[in-house]
């Protein structure tokens, strides 16, 4: 039993990016209470940015703001393996970024969760590093921002 909520969000205002596994009744409760949805196919086809932002202008449009909630599901297990469920073909680490970047340069994000993240299944940390460089690109650190390793020799 889930209690009514006080202030509930109307399943038009939400869009997933990068679903991979859904079963077909999942798929059609999404499409019948008119969730946005972008899996991995459209992403592939039209590119994660045109996508992302025809999302962003309708929520620009309604004077919204915008929470985001990153599962560590959407990124592609190669790089991101603490997950609980693997399945292969998820976001790259640019495309990640990219949505983090868009997302920050948009000014509508007010709230952010990470979901999904599974500590005794990460390999020395490289998910948990990896949120946390988004949750950075998010709050505007840029990739020239970004320290890098030294190499020997010069330029």
């Amino acid at each position: 039993y889930f209690p009514d909520l006080s202030a509930a969000v109307e399943p038009a205002r939400v869009c997933t990016m990068g679903l991979r596994s859904v079963d077909p009744a999942e798929r059609r409760a999404l499409k019948d209470a008119g969730v946005t949805v972008h899996d991995m196919r459209a992403i592939d086809e039209h590119g994660i940015a045109p996508l992302l932002r025809a999302f962003l202008a309708r929520i620009e449009e309604a004077n919204g703001l915008l929470h985001v909630s990153l599962d560590v599901d959407f990124l592609d297990p190669s790089i991101a393996p603490a997950v609980g469920t693997t399945v292969p073909g998820g976001a790259t680490f640019r495309e990640a970024h990219l949505v983090m970047e868009m997302l920050s340069d948009s000014g509508l994000v007010s709230s952010l969760d990470l979901v999904e993240l599974n500590p005794f299944l990460d390999e020395r940390g490289r998910t948990a590093t990896l949120m946390v460089d988004l949750t950075a690109s998010l709050m505007g650190r840029r990739i020239m921002d970004r320290p890098t390793r030294s190499h020997s020799g010069s330029l």
